[in-house]
Parts: C-alpha cells; sequence; structure tokens
C-alpha cells in the first residue's frame, strides 16, 4: 500500500471508529446507564490504534514525539479525529434529544472539574489525573507497539490499559485523555463545557509529549528496533529512492 491510500485508509478508519468509539460513553450519560459499560467499546478504538496512528490526538502526538512516525501525518490524523468526535456527538444528540427528559444541562458526558466533575475534584486534581493517565497510556502504547514486542498483543495491553483509566478516571473528569472525544460534547453543551475544555486539550498533549520524551530513554533498544523497521518500511514505497529488492526485514 503506497503512502497516498495509506493515508486516505487511516483517514476513513480514524472518522468512522471515532464516530462509533463516542457513542457508549454519552448514551451512558443520556440513558442513565454505568458509564464504565462503555469501556469495552474501546477494545475497537485499541484495535485502530494498532492499525494506524490511533484515533487520539494525544496519542498521535505522543507517537511523533517518540519518533515513530513523520510529521506530515499529524495534521490529517488529529483533523480526522476532530472531525470524527463532532460527528459522533451530532449523531448522538440526534438520536437522544429523541425523548422529552433530554437536557443538555446534564452535562452530555462532557469533561470538567470542579463543580462539573462528577465527583467534584478540584482543577488541581483533574489535571493531574489527564497528564498522568494520558502519560502512562502511552507509555503502555508505545510499550506494546513496539518492534520488539510479541505481535497481535498490542491492542489486548491497550484495550486493557484504556479500561483501567476508565474506571479511575470516568469520577474525576468523566474521562478526557482524549482531545477530539472531550471536543464533540463540548461543542453542544456550550457554557462551562467550552470554557473548561483547553484543560482536556492541553493536560493530554502534554502527559503524551512526555511519555514520548522518556520512553527512548527507558526503551532504548525498542528504539533502535523501530528506527530500523521504519526503514525497512520506507524502503518498501514505491516513490522511495531506495531499492525494494534490497530491503530487509529486520530481525
Amino acid at each position: 500500500m503506497n503512502s497516498s491510500a495509506r493515508s486516505g485508509w487511516c483517514w476513513a478508519v480514524a472518522v468512522a471508529l471515532f464516530w462509533l468509539r463516542n457513542f457508549p460513553k454519552q448514551v451512558a450519560a443520556s440513558s442513565g446507564l454505568p458509564s464504565p459499560l462503555a469501556s469495552p467499546y474501546d477494545w475497537g478504538l485499541c484495535l485502530g490504534a494498532y492499525l494506524g496512528r490511533t484515533l487520539y490526538p494525544a496519542v498521535t502526538i505522543g507517537l511523533r514525539v517518540a519518533g515513530r512516525f513523520g510529521p506530515k501525518e499529524v495534521p490529517g490524523y488529529i483533523i480526522a479525529q476532530v472531525l470524527g468526535g463532532i460527528a459522533g456527538a451530532l449523531a448522538l444528540y440526534l438520536i437522544a434529544s429523541g425523548v422529552p427528559q433530554f437536557s443538555l444541562t446534564a452535562g452530555f458526558a462532557s469533561n470538567g472539574y470542579g463543580e462539573h466533575s462528577p465527583g467534584g475534584y478540584s482543577f488541581l486534581a483533574c489535571l493531574v489525573s489527564e497528564v498522568v493517565m494520558t502519560f502512562l497510556f502511552l507509555l503502555i502504547i508505545l510499550g506494546a507497539a513496539s518492534a520488539r514486542a510479541p505481535n497481535g498483543f498490542a491492542p489486548l495491553a491497550m484495550g486493557i490499559g484504556l479500561t483501567l483509566i476508565h474506571l479511575i478516571s470516568i469520577p474525576v473528569t468523566n474521562i478526557g485523555v482524549n482531545p477530539a472525544r472531550s471536543t464533540g460534547p463540548a461543542l453542544f453543551v456550550g457554557d462551562w463545557a467550552l470554557s473548561q475544555l483547553w484543560l482536556f486539550w492541553v493536560a493530554p498533549l502534554v502527559g503524551a509529549a512526555a511519555a514520548g520524551l522518556l520512553y527512548p530513554w527507558i526503551g532504548d533498544e525498542d528504539s533502535d528496533a523501530n528506527r530500523d523497521y521504519a526503514d525497512w518500511q520506507a524502503a518498501l514505497e514505491p516513490d522511495e529512492p531506495l531499492a525494494t529488492a534490497t530491503a530487509r526485514e529486520p530481525q
């Protein structure tokens, strides 16, 4: 698959899977079902993470900082992720607003701190939670998707990690970690949700970038292997100057 085809495919995956990914958490908020029921759907999201650059802007940034792919791909992925988040929130709003008791004043599963935190957690507590949870999630992804990691287990590790992050963070911030997911419902709620949205962009991006910077130090051998793997993939591209015939899969 050449670079143009792969880029277009990942755009489609980002929009389609992110739309699906928005439903469970917000349906839980609108229907009264327990929010943790949304967690299993993140396994599908983690499959997307394994296949491409993920559906999280924060993870995209973290992988870029760690040197897993080039800077040219970043804007396209983030734009697709945000558009998918908005599309998912719109679809859910059209469905959920079909009952008389529906109200955006309930928050529509928007992320918040202070009085808008599900558990009433302070700004500082929510800030630390978002940074740390995103940081840990990126370490899981970077390790699980390493060239030296066992094949086929990345989605399992990411899914378990993300489920635990949900269980920890839902009472604190309604689980952010994903700025695109945070943006969709905030646009519909407006008011406080938009005024607090900045935290759910800044904190995850900081945590992701920190993990991307740290991982090469704690996984030096993995970094070498990933560079070898990236060179091998580049040699297989038909538009690359390296001859395909000379490309050898790294051991």
